[in-house]
């Protein structure tokens, strides 16, 4: 018995491609039948209604029909061809001009039928005329109604006319659309209400109605996000089914929090209790623990993370926190061994620029258990480093690792040790649910009280002049300052030289009686760590910094931030650059020196002057952006979506999750037949993870 066709042979052989437009196709992405079945329409025109001549009007778009009664061909003085058709129903007349064009005199020279064409109505004097309209010529009653509807309009490349991609996609919906294999049962499509695969395939390409469009778009990308959460549901049911570690949490009891309440210079918030909480239930539970901590910069996340490690301590096992850059590093080494030295842990420090033998005794360390706690970057995941007995993992400023270095710190564990995984980068509910629906998620939406909003201010590039004589206000009254310098390129050494020229001109020309200081990538580590740490002591005025500073620089004094050409930058990273003040008990400020000459520039400086809310702020990058920019999703995760939008379509991702939990509840290994065509959907978005579904 044969089965369905395949969608993936080359796309010259179907119906009105051939090699040539196969060729053109290409500057798509179009290869196969499938990526032209796929390659859906970004809007549509509605030519379904045909007025008489006489009620078409200027300025609006229009399908007219009429009879041919002239066409003429002239030539410009400019060499220009100009040919020109007029079309009379009886009611009126409309005079169609097309420029250099030949085929339409091949079509339109001695016709004197009817034609029906497609543009926008413009009035020249008593005359109505369309420039540059759509028109097919009526030889019977079928090419008008296939002509007059409602008609795909496909995102093109240069080189690739409408007409072809049209051409095309009819031809591959009339062979394949009702033989295509369907890949979700007939009982799911019942209870969520969808259309079969065929009828959408046509609908999405060639509707009858907009309705019907829509109708087949939600199916198509309700197919799309069912794949990406089953994904996600199924490497959950897989972690639920591993044995991991068992911490005696309720044995410690009040013990614990009393030890976290000694440890913290602080009163935990409600938000920091309650995340701690959720930690400490997964740490009992036997599996093993996956969890997302989200908290806006400054929410406390390093307290909620050591209470994590004190707990896996006292239970006897050793922690690991790996950080993006070796300043966060430090940073983190910093505050653990404030927190935890007094109660007799000891903390190691592990990064590139420790020399040789720093290194081998941290790893000794390690690897013998002498040190409970182990904080560093990527030198942790190397293969010389060795773990005694390590318990939980925990992974700072998730966007920025790679899958193979979470697993890689995982893999070094005793057993199957507990995740953790913190970000300060603010992550809109639905990209979580695409990203990390895998994981357990806690928020902390809470800042710690006495905290005030930093204020933040948009500023004209010629009001430079004004927003320096406030820094200069501003360190009189003791406060010190950040400026940022323009991201000028994705170049770190072209960054570090627009960083050294903004110092000179800085510390020569605007601000000569202060002490300025400067930091960026390319200098090296111990020059950072001497230049932040002479900042933390106070003995600079004013920190001139490329975005290194993004992430987990704390220096509460600082109270002002200069971002210089903040329109160069991302929404997302303009919200992270300001969290660097704001942490003292002084009022705070964030200056933006921009000309926004685009509309996305004035949104971006319009949104960080109106709110501090970052989840917010991830929402409205989220819209300007897309997800793959805002959360690195090529290296957190496949999230090439086709169809689906995770900001228009949040209520059918919604949907989605719920089908793909009971999808798994019922069938861990999607083996039942019926589950075949998602089974290979979701191995064809993972090949990596192909092994936990059984075909």
């Amino acid at each position: 018995m044969l089965g369905p066709p395949s969608l993936d042979f080359d796309v010259q052989f179907v119906k009105g491609v051939g090699p040539r437009g196969a060729k053109q196709l290409a500057k798509l992405g179009v290869r196969t039948a499938r990526d032209l079945l796929y390659r859906l329409p970004r809007r549509y025109v509605d030519r379904s209604s045909v007025p008489p001549i006489a009620e078409a009007r200027p300025g609006e778009a229009a399908t007219v029909r009429g009879r041919v009664v002239h066409f003429e061909t002239r030539r410009a003085r400019s060499g220009m061809v100009i040919l020109t058709a007029v079309l009379d129903d009886g009611t009126g007349t409309i005079q169609l001009t097309w420029f250099n064009q030949p085929w339409i005199s091949r079509k339109l020279e001695g016709y004197q039928g009817e034609a029906i064409a497609y543009g926008a109505v413009r009035a020249e004097g008593w005359t109505l005329t369309m420039q540059g309209p759509e028109f097919e010529l009526v030889d019977d009653p079928e090419d008008a109604a296939d002509f007059a509807r409602i008609v795909p309009v496909y995102p093109l490349a240069e080189g690739v006319p409408q007409g072809l991609v049209r051409k095309a996609v009819r031809g591959a919906v009339e062979r394949l659309a009702d033989s295509v294999a369907d890949p979700l049962p007939a009982d799911l499509r019942r209870r969520y209400g969808l259309r079969p695969l065929g009828w959408c395939l046509r609908n999405v390409h060639f509707p009858p109605t907009l309705e019907d469009a829509a109708a087949a778009r939600d199916r198509m990308a309700f197919e799309e996000l069912l794949h990406l959460q089953l994904r996600l549901a199924l490497r959950r049911a897989e972690t639920l089914r591993e044995a991991g570690i068992a911490f005696p949490i309720a044995a410690m009891g009040e013990r614990l929090w009393e030890e976290i309440r000694r440890m913290l210079p602080f009163e935990l918030t409600g938000a920091q209790r309650r995340v701690i909480g959720e930690i400490l239930r997964d740490m009992e539970s036997p599996h093993p623990m996956n969890r997302l901590v989200q908290g806006d910069v400054g929410s406390g996340k390093t307290a909620v993370a050591a209470s994590a490690m004190l707990a896996a301590v006292r239970a006897g096992y050793q922690a690991a926190l790996m950080a993006p850059t070796e300043i966060l590093a430090e940073q983190h080494y910093n505050n653990l061994r404030r927190y935890l030295d007094p109660l007799g842990i000891h903390v190691t420090l592990m990064v590139g620029k420790l020399t040789k033998r720093q290194k081998e005794r941290a790893r000794n360390l390690a690897a013998t258990g002498q040190t409970h706690v182990a904080v560093g970057t990527h030198a942790l995941v190397q293969e010389d480093v060795g773990f005694d007995r390590l318990g939980l993992a925990v992974i700072d400023e998730q966007p920025r690792f790679g899958v193979l270095q979470r697993a890689a710190l995982r893999g070094k564990g005793f057993g199957n040790p507990d995740v953790l995984v913190m970000t300060a980068t603010p992550i809109p509910r639905t990209l979580t649910m695409a990203l990390y629906g895998d994981l357990d998620v806690s928020v902390l939406d809470e800042l710690p009280p006495g905290r005030r909003p930093v204020k933040t201010h948009w500023k004209r590039p010629d009001q430079r002049p004004q927003v320096y004589q406030g820094v200069r206000e501003l360190i009189a009254r003791g406060s010190q300052a950040y400026i940022v310098c323009p991201m000028v390129s994705e170049s770190e050494k072209m960054q570090a030289q627009a960083a050294e020229e903004l110092h000179r001109h800085l510390s020569e020309e605007v601000f000569p009686d202060l002490r300025v200081g400067l930091l960026h990538g390319q200098m090296k580590a111990k020059q950072k760590e001497d230049v932040m740490e002479a900042f933390r002591r106070g003995d600079l005025d004013i920190l001139v910094s490329t975005t290194v500073i993004e992430v987990g620089v704390d220096v509460p004094n600082a109270s002002v931030m200069v971002i210089e050409d903040a329109n160069r930058f991302g929404l997302s990273q303009l919200h992270q650059l300001r969290g660097r003040v704001g942490r003292g008990a002084h009022q705070s400020f964030c200056i933006l020196v921009a000309d926004a000459g685009t509309e996305d520039a004035r949104q971006r400086m319009e949104a960080m002057v109106s709110t501090n809310d970052g989840f917010r702020i991830a929402e409205i990058d989220l819209r300007l952006r897309g997800p793959g920019e805002l959360c690195g999703t090529r290296q957190s995760g496949n999230l090439d979506l086709e169809v689906a939008d995770l900001i228009r379509d949040a209520h059918l991702l919604e949907r989605a999750r719920e089908a793909a939990a009971e999808i798994v509840a019922m069938d861990p290994g999607l083996e039942r037949p019926e589950h075949a065509g998602l089974a290979e959907g979701v191995r064809k978005l993972d090949p990596v993870r192909a092994a936990i579904v059984q075909s």
